[in-house]
């Protein structure tokens, strides 16, 4: 008889300790005092979400010079990740939701021949985020912001070449 390529080991037989984690992991003192940090970070926070805007716009720009390579593309990407990571910490969760859009848009390699092909939706990912930050439009609360979203969360869903 041959031996399974793989072997389930319940860690609970095996004598292994399970994790135990006590609640809570970080004190009411430990967050009131990040959130006070975050307080008196927050002028800097518009600043950083203008200059990340900014940098999404030229990482555009460069992409249509260049004739929207992957290259381009990827460098988006990369932009659209850092802002879908920060929107709701600079205050924006809009931001956080469009800049999810655009990743799911070109994450993949079919996303990205379809934004080659037609580059459309991507531009309208870039440009609705310049306005959001721009007009402080923060979340989908807003009727701009909900429709924004909904518009562009439609459109890729439409192409079928973004993970849910």
């Amino acid at each position: 008889m041959t031996k399974p390529r793989a072997e389930f080991i319940d860690p609970r037989q095996a004598g292994l300790r399970g994790l135990e984690l006590k609640q809570p992991l970080f004190s009411a003192d430990a967050i009131a005092r990040a959130d006070q940090a975050l307080q008196s970070i927050g002028g800097s926070m518009q600043e950083w979400l203008d200059a990340d805007v900014e940098r999404l716009q030229h990482a555009r720009l460069a992409a249509e010079a260049e004739g929207w390579s992957i290259a381009s593309l990827e460098s988006i990407a990369s932009v659209a990740h850092e802002l879908k990571g920060m929107g709701a910490t600079y205050g924006f969760p809009l931001v956080t939701q469009i800049g999810a859009s655009l990743c799911r848009l070109i994450e993949t390699d079919s996303g990205k021949a379809v934004a080659q092909g037609d580059p459309a939706l991507v531009c309208a990912h870039v440009d609705a985020l310049r306005a959001a930050v721009r007009d402080q439009i923060k979340t989908d609360g807003h009727p701009v912001g909900r429709a924004l979203l909904a518009a562009l969360e439609t459109n890729v869903a439409k192409l079928g070449v973004a993970p849910r």
